[in-house]
């Protein structure tokens, strides 16, 4: 059940103790990628997670801004700090919580959520009245080359029929950098992603395609429903 659209009547009949909140960034992804890039794919995944599932889970709205200060240099870029971050991340569980939805995997589709997020759950853990866990959807797919705004997010954006400005791709190919970060002894030098990539892209997303895209959301799909199933016999 999907809270966005179900009434309050709906909701109060949900027959489980299971949500899933998606959460994602508004953020450059290169010239030819949309700034909703990451919430998209981590609604999508949510969302076919939870059908994948075949049990009852509620899915709620997705938190659309997240710790995304490393692109700023970039046009309509948003983000707030960690700690707001956490604290919107660990309030929005308090009210699944309230309403019986206590056990929640936080479906995540930005690398700069990854940190909060665990520890954001693991307080939720420990000192609240519910269960949560961080699930990001890349991580748990075969991407090696995942990148930014590279082949693999572009892939899932074809997929779900996004609004991927395919003309771009060869500008986006042409300002991009080949890796994430700027490496010396096991340290990542900056801090931000214009030091490195002159459009903000990270990968060549000439190589996507919309089938690889739907076997990387099926992938995910899958693994979120293995993860509620775990998550609700806890």
């Amino acid at each position: 059940m999907e809270l966005r659209e179900a009434t309050w009547t709906d909701a109060e009949a949900a027959d489980t103790d299971l949500a899933v909140l998606p959460v994602g960034s508004t953020e450059q992804h290169g010239p030819h990628a949309p700034l909703g890039t990451d919430v998209e794919t981590a609604r999508a995944v949510a969302e076919a997670g939870v059908d994948a599932f075949g049990d009852e889970a509620v899915v709620a709205p997705p938190i659309p801004v997240g710790v995304a200060e490393e692109h700023r240099h970039f046009a309509g870029t948003l983000w707030v700090s960690e700690d707001t971050f956490r604290d919107y991340v660990r309030e929005t569980v308090a009210s699944l919580a309230h309403h019986g939805w206590d056990k929640v995997v936080v479906v995540n589709g930005h690398g700069g959520n990854v940190s909060p997020l665990r520890e954001v759950c693991g307080r939720i853990t420990r000192h609240d009245d519910a269960y949560a866990v961080p699930f990001t959807w890349f991580e748990a797919v075969d991407a090696p080359d995942m990148g930014h705004g590279g082949p693999v997010e572009t892939s899932a954006l074809l997929a779900l029929g996004a609004a991927v400005r395919e003309d771009r791709l060869d500008e986006a190919a042409d300002g991009a950098a080949d890796g994430w970060g700027e490496w010396q002894s096991g340290v990542n030098l900056a801090y931000d992603s214009a030091e490195f990539s002159e459009n903000g892209t990270v990968g060549d997303p000439r190589a996507a395609s919309a089938e690889r895209g739907a076997e990387l959301l099926d992938e995910a799909a899958a693994a979120l429903a293995d993860l509620l199933e775990r998550v609700g016999e806890r």
